[in-house]
């Protein structure tokens, strides 16, 4: 049971690739192709924006937390002139602390610039990628089409277009039957001629004279094949040789037949 299934899949993929395979266009194929290039390069695009709207946000807040620390500073200088040490102390701890964040700030801002050049360089490979595929896309499509229509044109000049092999098969059956006709035709006239079949038509029947004649005839023959029996039987071999050579006695001869026709 398990060799029929495997065999019915394999014979319903190998089906379902030539259904596919004579309902794909290469044409659309690639058109599709450069649709999914153009989704990917925008995703990389978005990506150098979001990487570099974030390096943007760091420099502000850097530019931020270094005018603080100028800030501090200045006041820990006045806070010491004024004497107060204690205030100035204050001042440069925070300092301190600023620094740090800007520090730290600074590492993530080098990280989110590299990140930044790499997508970009990357977006500008990608992007001449895509200009590269759609003119080689271009040109498929137009060699294909051409390729296309120079089949097509052979084909019908030699007759294996579908159509025209429906043109020919039609004069074909039109030939034939017209050569059947022709033969049938032929057929019937030699039986004709032959007499194997009555011409029921009239047009070849006998006129009355020639119908007299030949029943003038027949009944003459067998008049004379009558009298020679009766001979045979009645004179012996004299008689049956008289009646070869002459016709029995009282048996009416052509030309005494043919006299009594003329009286008439």
């Amino acid at each position: 049971m398990s060799g029929v299934m495997k065999r019915m899949g394999m014979i319903f993929r190998a089906k379902a690739n030539k259904a596919l395979d004579r309902a794909e266009d290469p044409r659309e194929t690639l058109d599709y192709s450069y649709q999914k290039q153009l989704e990917l390069l925008q995703k990389v695009r978005r990506g150098v924006a979001d990487v570099a709207t974030s390096r943007k946000r760091l420099e502000l807040q850097l530019n931020q937390l270094q005018g603080q620390s100028a800030k501090l500073e200045d006041q820990g200088r006045k806070a010491l002139a004024l004497g107060r040490e204690d205030l100035a102390r204050e001042a440069l701890s925070r300092r301190a602390s600023l620094q740090q964040q800007v520090s730290d700030l600074e590492v993530q801002h080098q990280t989110l610039q590299g990140e930044e050049e790499k997508l970009t360089l990357a977006a500008q490979r990608l992007q001449a990628k895509v200009d590269a595929f759609r003119t080689k896309k271009e040109t498929i499509k137009a060699t294909y089409t051409a390729a296309q229509a120079q089949t097509r044109i052979a084909e019908s000049f030699s007759g294996i277009s579908e159509e025209m092999s429906d043109v020919g098969l039609a004069i074909q059956r039109a030939e034939d039957k017209t050569a059947q006709l022709q033969a049938r035709a032929g057929a019937i006239d030699e039986l004709l001629a032959s007499g194997a079949l009555d011409d029921r038509s009239g047009l070849g029947s006998k006129d009355d004279i020639q119908a007299e004649l030949d029943r003038l005839s027949g009944g003459s023959d067998v008049e004379l094949e009558l009298q020679r029996m009766k001979a045979e039987l009645a004179g012996g071999p004299a008689a049956q040789q008289q009646a070869i050579e002459g016709g029995a006695p009282g048996a009416a001869q052509p030309s005494q037949t043919r006299h009594r026709f003329d009286k008439q």
